[in-house]
């Protein structure tokens, strides 16, 4: 493997299915930067943790379109101004607390865990919907639509609006993937863009009715939040509202398809999952160490000369930060390539740190602990049909496009 070639070989599809031998290689150069222009990526874990605590690192659009953008940092085409993922102090923290206010502490400390009988509920029918079948997607058929029909419960959809809501999701989730933005046919553009007009009009009408008629959900509570950081313009909610979508639904798609690959991998722990569900808790918080559903943070900048291990990185500079290098770091976790969910040392960069941890954190938790659970327990003799299945070419939101798994049967 030569050394020129490392940053280029992160986005090359080839390494998707296993990234961690070129991850290994990259902490070798904690801090790299092979070419002009080239981003300086950052694999060891105490410098990653740093520099996301460090005021000096941006995640502002405008500060990373003034750096250049490249194959990993496509604009936010959502036709919105940027959700606060991609906004600096003071405005970022203004609008994060306007969200938490309607999401979790202090005013609704109960909103994820009083949601736990209806995950059970949708997971329990997506199970029942396998039949009589003997091989599934786990992708399509479990963990694709379920993420989906939470946020629509959390956000207020309709039951009724659920389907078409879904129709819309579809095309820009895919849109996200770099093989479908680059080169795509001008067909698949095009319904894109009107899934995405059609969201974004479907969403005001609700953020309007819940403005004069507010029920008990989130959306209600944005529309109607009055605090001391004043309230959200439409514009705003209708970004908050997508970000929680398409953020949301991605990282707990790629979390559960993930952990069950693993579980499959490691039929000893799967069996332990089955007899005993407490275990999830723990399995879940291993696996965003052992395979985060996000690899690598690569919208940050620096907006001023920051010196990491005696290297110089200039004001403007981009810098990628690897996050599942990290939580694979020697010097951080004893025997990190091995997946123990008995390990007592569990703080991994699965979901960031510093301000911009992940926002929806308790709530991915929550739905892949139940998810898992229930399919350890409810899928009986399961397998896998393909080791390694085909990968999406995301190399930032790593996970499989199918997961084949082929068992005996369903139990009640």
């Amino acid at each position: 493997m030569t050394r020129a070639s490392l940053v280029r070989q992160i986005t090359d599809f080839a390494n998707r299915a296993n990234p961690y031998p070129l991850y290994a290689e990259l902490r070798r150069t904690p801090v790299l930067h092979e070419e002009e222009g080239d981003p300086y990526v950052i694999s060891s874990y105490w410098d990653i943790e740093s520099l996301l605590h460090d005021p000096r690192i941006s995640s502002d659009a405008a500060n990373l379109a003034a750096a250049g953008a490249d194959e990993l940092n496509q604009a936010e085409n959502t036709g919105l101004p940027p959700s606060f993922i991609r906004l600096d102090p003071p405005e970022h923290d203004r609008l994060r607390r306007m969200t938490n206010s309607a999401f979790g502490p202090p005013d609704k400390p109960r909103r994820i865990d009083d949601m736990r009988p209806e995950l059970h509920s949708i997971v329990a029918e997506l199970i029942d919907g396998f039949g009589d079948a003997r091989e599934i997607d786990l992708v399509d058929q479990f963990a694709y639509p379920f993420p989906v029909t939470v946020i629509c419960r959390l956000l207020g959809v309709p039951r009724e609006d659920e389907p078409r809501f879904r129709a819309w999701v579809d095309p820009l989730v895919a849109s996200l993937d770099p093989d479908t933005r680059q080169g795509a046919d001008p067909e698949f553009v095009k319904t894109a863009q009107e899934a995405r007009m059609q969201l974004g009009m479907y969403l005001a009408g609700l953020v309007e009715e819940r403005t004069k008629e507010p029920r008990d959900d989130m959306l209600s509570d944005l529309a109607t939040h009055r605090g001391p950081d004043g309230t959200m313009t439409m514009m705003e909610i209708l970004s908050t509202a997508v970000l929680l979508l398409i953020a949301g639904h991605e990282t707990t798609v790629n979390l559960i398809t993930n952990g069950m690959l693993t579980l499959l991998r490691h039929p000893e722990i799967l069996h332990r999952l089955r007899e005993d569900p407490d275990l999830a808790p723990n399995i879940v918080e291993e696996l965003l160490r052992y395979e985060p559903p996000v690899q690598l943070v690569p919208q940050r900048t620096c907006i001023t000369d920051i010196e990491v291990r005696g290297v110089r990185i200039p004001a403007g500079s981009r810098i990628w930060l690897m996050l599942a290098a990290g939580n694979r770091d020697p010097e951080r976790f004893k025997d990190p390539e091995r997946f123990d969910p008995d390990r007592e040392d569990l703080q991994h960069l699965g979901f960031g740190s510093g301000i911009h941890s992940c926002f929806g954190a308790p709530l991915a938790r929550l739905e892949t602990q139940i998810a898992l659970a229930e399919l350890a327990r409810r899928l009986e003799g399961p397998r896998l049909v393909e080791d390694p299945p085909p990968y999406r070419p995301n190399a930032v939101l790593r996970g499989p496009r199918h997961l084949g798994i082929a068992f005996e049967g369903v139990r009640p």
